[in-house]
């Protein structure tokens, strides 16, 4: 797992990809071709080809070739190096200066001439003599995080060891005993990934990604890294619901005040030692061709460490202001490094290579999270939709098939079996919601609802009061409800991993050795088949149960 991308798991063949992206996470996390070379033949039944052993060390080889410090920075020594800018200071109220310039140094004369012949570095890079060395190349600090990850696109990783910003000072601890009562300790694992983050504490620690399955607690792991630096926080999430969950979650757990936690998002734009954005705030612009207004946020304070919470989702824009950020720590929190705009590199460059991941089976077997039996449950068209699906165009038959009126029976039947569960009813279509929260006269929950409205909700399912919500996609992410057990699917996004992947969590907290249960409704003999099974293979990919039913409506 240190040097592959865990791709299916299955109960009995786990599939891993090599990728140079996985290789070059491994080099930053020290590990030599040499290891590789031997758990692959250790574990492998035939002897491994010589030439794709050569190429794992050519890959890794490439990660440290070049390293960026900062211009004063002892590790450079470059004598005679002319045109050299002077190493100017930033310093902000409370937090360590960092300089205004950083240096690019590479050995290799040849990757030096690369570097210098690139057209995407030509504006960011300036050459700084080569004091007999090889290459060096000065750069702004503001540009620190484009030129990482315009050199990942040409194949050469930067290992990053200018310094970072302290952040103003903000004793924060864990509690042992929450503020609910509760006992409180971070599991095993949890303070493991926060130790793989904060390293050492010196040049090229303090920033990378945890992977963790939903539902395995990865707030628990942001606090815990809070704990261990000890600054100016910010935390940007996906909507206001997790925002405030963010919060609810920092006052139990940590001794801070109410007063050192800020949010800021559209109903509340306060800021404090802590503050929690959402990423709809940051990105908001009042038309396309505006600046952003919010991105003065950054630099509202001297944060010292940025935590991107489902950081696969990380809006495009923002990654431009993280390209500016690179003085300050930052932690990506996610279950799934897989973005569907291909941007894993952007992520490795710009907020930090995977530091650490499980796969959601160990967690499983440890009882971490719940075992979950994922069944879909396939029903035939009416008769007097066949027709009008038959000559319909191919988003049209999406959503006849998504929308298919038999749902409406088996979700009452399901709701009715389950009755000593929570249950969450999700969908895609607005209309077809309103329906079901009609038929079984229960809350529902859309992009629509207001703030205070959704929290009343969760609030009530949570004790109980509530035994059935249905909720939209804005239920996909970061929401934290702990006691639901069955999630029923009736339509989703075009069989997006993602989305699967997410609708799980909901259900996977522990439940006191009781399974959690994840049904998809499916319209037989339609496309929705086709992209059901993506999804399916996804869960099969697993390791989870997965069972397909025929029922007749």
């Amino acid at each position: 797992m240190p040097f592959a991308e865990l791709e299916k798991s299955p109960e009995h063949i786990h599939t891993y990809r090599i990728t140079p992206l996985s290789l070059w996470n491994a080099a930053s996390a020290g590990l030599s071709p040499v290891d590789i070379t031997a758990a692959i033949s250790a574990y492998s039944r035939y002897e491994i080809p010589s030439g794709v052993l050569e190429s794992f060390a050519d890959t890794m080889s490439r990660y440290g070739k070049i390293r960026m410090v900062a211009a004063d920075s002892p590790a450079c020594k470059t004598p005679g190096a002319d045109g050299l800018p002077a190493a100017g200071t930033k310093p902000a109220t409370g937090t360590r200066a960092v300089a205004d310039t950083l240096l690019l140094l590479c050995n290799d004369e040849l990757i030096a001439r690369e570097i210098a012949a690139a057209v995407s570095l030509g504006k960011y890079l300036r050459p700084a003599g080569t004091g007999g060395t090889g290459g060096v190349f000065s750069l702004r600090l503001i540009d620190r995080g484009t030129v990482k990850r315009e050199l990942i696109r040409l194949g050469w990783p930067v290992r990053d060891e200018a310094p970072f910003a302290k952040g103003e000072d903000l004793p924060v601890d864990l509690r042992q005993t929450s503020r609910s009562g509760r006992p409180f300790a971070p599991r095993d694992y949890q303070v493991d990934a926060a130790a793989s983050v904060y390293g050492d504490g010196g040049p090229g620690t303090g920033y990378g990604v945890i992977v963790l399955p939903c539902g395995s607690g990865k707030t628990v792991v942001g606090m815990a890294v809070m704990s261990l630096l000890k600054t100016n926080t910010l935390i940007l999430t996906t909507n206001v619901a997790a925002v405030h969950q963010w919060i609810e979650e920092l006052l139990d757990k940590t001794d801070l005040e109410p007063e050192n936690i800020a949010e800021y998002t559209g109903d509340s734009k306060s800021v404090a030692p802590v503050t929690i954005a959402t990423y709809q705030i940051i990105t908001w612009r009042p038309d396309k061709e505006g600046d952003f207004p919010h991105f003065h946020l950054f630099r509202e304070r001297a944060w010292g460490l940025i935590i991107y919470d489902e950081v696969h989702l990380l809006p495009a824009p923002v990654f431009r202001i993280t390209a500016e950020l690179q003085a300050v720590r930052r932690l990506g929190l996610t279950a799934t490094l897989i973005r569907e705009d291909g941007a894993e590199d952007a992520v490795f460059s710009l907020v930090g290579p995977k530091r650490y991941d499980v796969p959601w089976k160990d967690l499983e077997g440890k009882g971490w999270i719940a075992e979950a039996v994922c069944t879909e449950i396939r029903l035939d068209l009416p008769e007097n939709l066949k027709i009008p699906y038959a000559v319909a165009s191919p988003r049209e038959k999406y959503r006849i098939a998504s929308e298919n009126p038999l749902k409406e029976d088996a979700v009452r039947q399901l709701v009715e079996n389950h009755g000593e569960d929570q249950i969450l009813v999700i969908g895609q279509y607005i209309s077809q919601l309103e329906s079901l929260a009609r038929l079984l006269k229960v809350p529902l929950i859309t992009g629509k609802t207001a703030n205070p409205e959704r929290e009343r909700i969760y609030a009530a399912f949570k004790k109980g009061e509530v035994r059935v919500i249905v909720v939209s996609r804005v239920a996909n992410f970061a929401i934290d409800l702990p006691d639901a057990s069955c999630a029923i699917q009736v339509s989703g996004s075009f069989g997006s991993r993602q989305e699967e992947a997410q609708r799980l969590g909901r259900i996977l907290r522990p439940k006191g050795g009781r399974n959690a249960w994840f049904y998809t409704l499916v319209s037989h003999y339609t496309v929705e088949e086709d992209f059901a099974a993506n999804r399916q293979k996804f869960l099969a990919e697993q390791g989870y149960k997965y069972s397909i039913q025929h029922w007749a409506i």
